[in-house]
């Protein structure tokens, strides 16, 4: 597959251990979203090529279940220099078929894709799959044939959170990634397949939620899907599986409170949140774009994220300058823009950015960086994920009333916190209703169990949480 503006047709799926031209297949077009161009096609796979991929994992099964933990790191050992080898051709690929900056490109999506591969190494080489206890022992066995479903906004980390723990369990895999953002993905099967996975261990099969997703999440031979996407297709994907019973692991929207007690340091604080919010362009699901403020200290924290929205380039995704390249694909822009002037409609005080394209960009689904202030938890901008560039400001009288806000939503799947004392911090974490919380800006880990409350989805993913995903529990009475 190239990495280059020459040729990006890639019409191949991966099955079995080998590719499949599907060149007589229905062709999807993939958008740069910074030029608006076709960039190249992949392949729409068909339910015929899912019952292929399936089949193909199936077999595997029996024989991989049955591998030592020492093959399976080795695996994961070659995945993971393979990956670092050819980072930047991940990169390349993730700037052009989502627009994130190159240079972000380089320093989160890749390392963060190849810290999961490393973690579950980690976590295998002190895992213990048998446990014995007064004649009895437990088992924890692979649950199967899995259907990974991933999204267009962190393509290559998304993947790695998925793939990497189903191989260290002993699972095998069909993996649909967005037709929107594909060629990381294809990248990623010539990987597995260079890594040397056995034939049928890892599947890819390219195409729509419609037509693969649909077939993966209903098939009988599939035992467990892990899907992250929107709240929307979480629930088609779970009404589908549980005609067959099977195991379902979601991870899904958010719209997650930061808030700001009133010891916190604003000074920093602020910029940080800020840029936190509209990290990959706002276009991640746990993003904090809700920041909460005391109501006296509103005009200073207004001052502060104007201040910090000022020093986001937004452009050309290839210049190592730029901050903040396009939204993605042409759906999700005019969801930004529409959600955009859903907030000046309702009132939202409008402080920075707004709708349109900003200034000296003619092309490209480019996003204003844009801030609302005094928001409600009323209104739609303050309830509804926007998955953009697109902050909102509210404040609260007192922490009861933080708290309060900060958990009135349907999502539960990040959160964070400021505060000068550690303690307090510590206790209004505790409250909130959310699966990862945040104090004063931790350092990212690829162990802390990521995951959602409510309507943020089921299960967790990362470290050993995310390998026990994919893992059944037997008890052996005596044994």
């Amino acid at each position: 597959m190239a990495t280059d503006n020459r040729s990006w047709d890639d019409m191949r799926l991966y099955i079995d251990g080998r590719w499949h031209d599907r060149s007589e297949a229905p062709k999807i077009a993939v958008v740069n979203p910074g030029s608006e161009t076709v960039l190249g096609h992949v392949a729409a796979g068909s339910q015929a090529d899912v019952e292929l991929a399936v089949a193909a994992a199936r077999r595997a099964f029996d024989q991989f279940s049955q591998s030592t933990v020492a093959a399976r790191i080795a695996l994961l050992e070659r995945i993971q220099a393979l990956i670092e080898a050819r980072a930047e051709q991940f990169a390349q690929a993730i700037v052009n078929e989502m627009g994130t900056p190159i240079e972000f490109a380089r320093n989160a999506h890749v390392p963060a894709g190849i810290a999961h591969v490393r973690a579950q190494i980690e976590v295998l080489q002190t895992y213990e799959f048998l446990s014995r206890k007064e004649g009895m022992a437990i088992s924890k066995e692979p649950i199967g044939v899995c259907a990974l479903i991933t999204p267009w906004n962190w393509p290559l980390y998304q993947i790695t959170a998925k793939v990497a723990p189903a191989i260290a369990s002993g699972c095998t895999v069909v993996l649909k990634p967005s037709e929107l953002s594909p060629y990381s993905a294809l990248l990623f099967a010539e990987v597995m397949h260079d890594a040397g996975a056995p034939a049928g261990v890892f599947n890819l099969v390219s195409g729509t939620g419609e037509v693969v997703g649909a077939a993966l999440s209903s098939h009988p031979e599939v035992d467990m899907i892990s899907i992250t996407g929107s709240t929307r297709a979480g629930v088609l994907v779970a009404q589908a599986a549980a005609v067959t019973v099977k195991r379902v692991v979601q991870e899904l929207g958010g719209k997650s409170p930061n808030v700001f007690l009133d010891d916190a340091d604003f000074k920093n604080g602020v910029a940080k949140g800020v840029l936190s919010g509209m990290r990959n362009a706002g276009q991640s699901c746990s993003a904090p774009t809700r920041m909460l403020v005391p109501a006296s200290r509103l005009a200073e924290v207004e001052a502060l994220a104007i201040a910090a929205v000022a020093d986001i380039t937004v452009g050309d995704p290839n210049d190592v300058k730029t901050i903040m390249g396009p939204i993605a694909n042409a759906a999700q822009y005019a969801r930004v823009q529409t959600m955009i002037a859903r907030g000046i409609e309702e009132g939202a005080k409008l402080i920075c950015g707004g709708l349109g394209l900003p200034d000296g960009l003619e092309h490209g689904y480019f996003a204003r960086p844009t801030v609302f202030s005094e928001v409600t938890s009323s209104m739609q901008v303050a309830q509804q994920e926007i998955f953009g560039p697109v902050l909102v400001i509210i404040p609260y009288q007192d922490e009861a009333e933080a708290i309060a806000i900060a958990n009135d939503t349907i999502y539960g799947l990040g959160a964070h916190v400021q505060s000068a004392d550690p303690e307090r911090a510590r206790r209004v974490a505790g409250r909130l209703r959310a699966g990862q919380v945040h104090i004063n800006y931790p350092a990212w880990r690829s162990d802390a169990p990521f995951g959602g409350y409510k309507r943020s989805g089921n299960g967790r993913e990362y470290g050993v949480h995310g390998l026990e995903e994919y893992l059944e529990t037997k008890a052996i009475v005596g044994y």
